[in-house]
C-alpha cells in the first residue's frame, strides 16, 4: 500500500480553525488526521504542501515511525509547532489507515486496552457574562451533562500581577463553581501561564479551599526554574506542557520533577504514537497524562486511542460539548461522553473509528480566527467584530 495524495479541509469558527487532513492511498483506504493551529493554518498547509512532495507522496502508511523520522529530521532543520502539527496529521491518518486495513481499532495497535473508559472534563463551557451567577449556573449545565469534571480560567486578563479587587474576584467565581458542582466533581484551575511565580504560588493559595484538582501552567512555560520555584511552594498537582511540541524537549521537565501530570496535544506534539511513547516515559516519572485537547471530534479520538492504551493516563479534555457544538457534524462517529458517568467508553471501531463528512465540512469555511487570552471578554471566545 502506498500513499497517493493528501487533502486538507480547514472548519472555522470565529476563535478557531481545525484542520482536517485526509490520507489517501492506492488501496481506496482513507484516512484522518486533524489539530487545531492558533494563527497559524495558512503555515500549516504550506508545510503539509511541501511535505507532500517531499515526503509524504509514495509512503507506505504502516511504516509510521519511518515517515515520522523523514518528517521530523529529513529537511534538517529543526521542528517546532508548525512542522510538528503537520507531522501529528499525517501521523494520525496513517494510524488511521493501518486500523481499517487491519479491521481492528488503533488502541489495539498500540498494546491493547488497559481500560474500558476515560474519564472526560469540560472546558470551553463559561462563554458567558462573567459573573458568579452566570457561571453558577453554567457549571450546573455541565453537571447535568453527565460531566464529573471541569476546568475554567478565572483570572481576566491577568499577566504577571492581579490585583487585590481582582483575586477577590476571581475567588467569588470559583466559589461559585464549586457550589455549583458540589464536593465530589473535580475542579481543574487554568493560569494560562500568565503569571510571576509569587503570583501564581498566592493565587494558588488564595484558591486552594475549593480543592483544585491541579494548577495549570501556573507561569509562562519557557522557564522551568519559575515552574520548579511554583511547584515547591503550593500543595496541589501541577500540570503544564499543552504549548511544548517535541517528546524530547519533556527530558528537562522529567528531570526537574517539578509537574504532576503533564499535558501533551496529540495535534501538536507529532501525533498518537509520540503521545505513546511520551506517556510511558511519564510513567516511569511516575507522572499522570492528561493531554491538551482543543480540537475537534478527529483529535478527540485520537487522544483516546492514548487513554484507552496508558495505564498513567488520567483524564481527557474536551470541548465540544459547549463551544462550537454544531461542528460534531462535520465527522462521523464522533466521540460521546456517556452522561451515566461522564465518560468516554472504548470503541472497537476500526482505525480511529471517525469519519470526515466533507460536505458538512464545507458548511464552515475558514475563517480569520482570533483567541486573545489577554483581551477583556476573551472566555466568551467571541473576538472583537463577532460580539
Amino acid at each position: 500500500m502506498r500513499i497517493t495524495g493528501i487533502s486538507t479541509h480547514v472548519v472555522g469558527t470565529p476563535w478557531r480553525n481545525l484542520t482536517y487532513v485526509q490520507v489517501h492511498t492506492d488501496e481506496g483506504i482513507t484516512g484522518v488526521g486533524e489539530t487545531r493551529m492558533l494563527g497559524h493554518t495558512d503555515a500549516l498547509l504550506g508545510y503539509l504542501r511541501e511535505a507532500q512532495v517531499n515526503h509524504i507522496l509514495g509512503s507506505d502508511p504502516f511504516a509510521v515511525e519511518d515517515l515520522v523520522k523523514r518528517m521530523k529530521y529529513g529537511d534538517y532543520g529543526r521542528a517546532g509547532e508548525i512542522v510538528m502539527s503537520g507531522i501529528a496529521v499525517i501521523e494520525m491518518a496513517c494510524w488511521d489507515i493501518k486500523g481499517k486495513a487491519l479491521g481492528v481499532p488503533v488502541w489495539q495497535l498500540l498494546g491493547g486496552k488497559v481500560t474500558d473508559k476515560v474519564k472526560a472534563y469540560a472546558n470551553g463551557w463559561y462563554t458567558t457574562e462573567r459573573t458568579p451567577e452566570a457561571y453558577h449556573k453554567a457549571a450546573q449545565g455541565v453537571m447535568e451533562r453527565g460531566y464529573r469534571a471541569l476546568k475554567i480560567d478565572p483570572f481576566g486578563t491577568g499577566h504577571f500581577e492581579l490585583d487585590h479587587e481582582q483575586t477577590l474576584y476571581a475567588v467569588s467565581l470559583i466559589e461559585a463553581v464549586r457550589d455549583a458542582i458540589g464536593p465530589e466533581a473535580e475542579l481543574m484551575l487554568e493560569m494560562h501561564g500568565r503569571f510571576s511565580p509569587a503570583t501564581a504560588v498566592r493565587l494558588a493559595k488564595e484558591l486552594a479551599p475549593f480543592k483544585p484538582a491541579w494548577l495549570e501552567e501556573p507561569v509562562p512555560p519557557e522557564n522551568l526554574k519559575a515552574l520548579e520555584k511554583v511547584a515547591a511552594k503550593v500543595d496541589m498537582p501541577v500540570a503544564t506542557g499543552e504549548r511544548i511540541h517535541d517528546r524530547i524537549e519533556f527530558r528537562e521537565l522529567f528531570e526537574s520533577q517539578a509537574v504532576d501530570i503533564i499535558q501533551p496535544d496529540v495535534g501538536h506534539i507529532g501525533g498518537i504514537w509520540e503521545t505513546r511513547k511520551l506517556a510511558a516515559t511519564a510513567e516511569t516519572h511516575y507522572m499522570l497524562v492528561a493531554p491538551h485537547n482543543v480540537g475537534g471530534s478527529v483529535l478527540t479520538a485520537a487522544s483516546l486511542q492514548v487513554g484507552f492504551t496508558s495505564p498513567n493516563f488520567k483524564i481527557l479534555e474536551h470541548f465540544n460539548d459547549f463551544a462550537d457544538a454544531e461542528i460534531k457534524k462535520v465527522i462521523k462517529g464522533a466521540p460521546q461522553v456517556n452522561p451515566e458517568d461522564g465518560c468516554f467508553h472504548l470503541s472497537d471501531a476500526p482505525g480511529l473509528g471517525v469519519e470526515l463528512d466533507v460536505d458538512a465540512a464545507a458548511e464552515f469555511p475558514q475563517q480569520q480566527a482570533r483567541f486573545d487570552l489577554w483581551a477583556e471578554g476573551w472566555e466568551q471566545r467571541k473576538p472583537k467584530g463577532t460580539q
